[in-house]
């Protein structure tokens, strides 16, 4: 059963809290288009991520790291030019908020003049204070722990963090450190990427602001996933996603059968021809 947008509230930030309060989960999914935003703002997802994903997913990219603000602006307004009913989340790209806190004021109100409501980090304790200076501006943060793909060098890849005991950036005790300084430092949620599902069970247990989870199980307050790879979209997958469609076999068939169609001459056919 699918909800129309009309019948739903404008989801905001302060929904957030309420939906940790009642425990009710929270359905956030990427988007960067107009044409994909109005689908999963039509199948009733509660928050829009235009991630910096749409580097990998989208422009061809190995990491998210070459992504541009000025692209992540470009998206941004893509989405929001559809009027969801979902709240759009714009991500901060990399270099765009660890240089200063000023800087990262600046990008943020960049990313909210293309129609973001809320904008998205990544780290823990050494980013507390860019989340403090852009919630000051009156600009809610979500912020971003665990795996974080922007540290894809530090990490030597994507991998999963918490699995060791230790204060070392992706141990498990500097996890809850990173969590706690960030939601001391006033973000309004969390996304934990790439951890196992108890600690993030008990991260999620010990924070007042509720947690998104990506590759870190059942008991975060929420989850997201990237779209292309819900739709089955890319050619690889990965074993914390689910395609939930295979709309990449989907596709190769109908196109194959348009090729066929042009080459044989079955196409177009009168019906589809101007007189």
């Amino acid at each position: 059963m699918t909800t129309a947008p009309s019948s739903r509230a404008k989801f905001t930030v302060p929904m957030l809290a309420a939906r940790k309060a009642t425990q009710e989960k929270i359905a956030m999914i990427t988007a960067y288009d107009a044409t994909f935003t109005c689908i999963v703002d039509a199948a009733g997802v509660d928050i829009i991520l235009v991630g910096d994903s749409v580097a990998t997913v989208f422009q061809g990219e190995r990491t998210t790291l070459p992504v541009t603000l000025w692209e992540m602006e470009y998206h941004t307004r893509l989405v929001a030019k559809t009027r969801p009913r979902a709240m759009i989340v714009g991500d901060l790209p990399f270099g765009t908020y660890q240089v200063s806190p000023e800087l990262a004021v600046t990008h943020s109100v960049a990313l909210i003049k293309a129609g973001a409501e809320c904008v998205k980090l990544e780290g823990g304790i050494h980013m507390a204070p860019a989340i403090q200076a852009i919630t000051r501006a009156d600009i809610p943060v979500m912020g971003h722990i665990g795996l974080t793909p922007q540290s894809y060098h530090r990490m030597g890849g994507n991998k999963v963090q918490g699995r060791t005991d230790g204060i070392d950036p992706g141990g498990r005790d500097r996890l809850f450190e990173d969590a706690y300084a960030v939601e001391q430092a006033g973000a309004c949620a969390l996304v934990i990427e790439g951890i196992p599902g108890s600690l993030a069970r008990e991260i999620t247990d010990k924070v007042s602001i509720p947690t998104i989870g990506i590759g870190a199980g059942v008991h975060c307050d929420g989850q997201v996933l990237v779209l292309h790879d819900a739709l089955g979209l890319n050619e690889r997958s990965f074993s914390f996603a689910k395609a939930y469609a295979q709309l990449r076999t989907t596709s190769i068939d109908a196109i194959t059968q348009y090729v066929a169609e042009v080459r044989t001459g079955v196409w177009p056919d009168d019906s589809h021809t101007f007189h």
